[in-house]
């Protein structure tokens, strides 16, 4: 086989290893904390700013505003947050942990985001701008749906 059909093959088992990555990580999060690494972020992002509303925590983990409801809904449910009504506007709530969930977070695996944000982050502004433009050629090929760039890597 040539370059040019050795080298797709070569990048896309660079994809394999990326998406094992992300699995890999998100299986020893649930082992070891026993809930979803979409749930540990959440967590953790609630954590880090006490009383913050659903829509702030869906900008936070730039997820859809429903993906981010059902993720509080159900660490309400777990009784590791709390959601209650803002005192200056009824309509909203603000999130605040509860002992239960920091709990978790103690016992989870870090990075708590998830290995690949933490990854990109710590690529130079050139590297992440160039995997930028060659992805969005990539999605184009795919004619990907949009609705997919905001379900969290951990509930794929």
């Amino acid at each position: 086989m040539n370059d040019s059909g050795a080298r797709p093959a070569r990048v896309l088992r660079q994809f394999r290893q990326v998406f094992n990555s992300v699995k890999t990580h998100f299986q020893q999060v649930e082992k070891k904390a026993g809930i979803g690494g979409a749930q540990i972020w959440a967590l953790s992002v609630i954590r880090a700013r006490p009383r913050i509303g659903v829509n702030d925590l869906s900008r936070a983990m730039d997820i859809h505003q429903s993906t981010a409801s059902n993720l509080v809904r159900a660490l309400v449910a777990s009784e590791m947050i709390v959601a209650e009504k803002s005192r200056s506007d009824r309509r909203s709530v603000q999130l605040r942990i509860l002992p239960a969930g920091s709990r978790v977070l103690r016992r989870a695996p870090g990075p708590l985001a998830g290995v690949l944000p933490e990854a990109l982050e710590r690529l130079d502004a050139r590297t992440l701008a160039r995997l930028e433009r060659d992805l969005a050629r990539l999605i184009a090929l795919l004619r990907a749906d949009e609705r997919g760039a905001g379900i969290p890597l951990a509930d794929m």
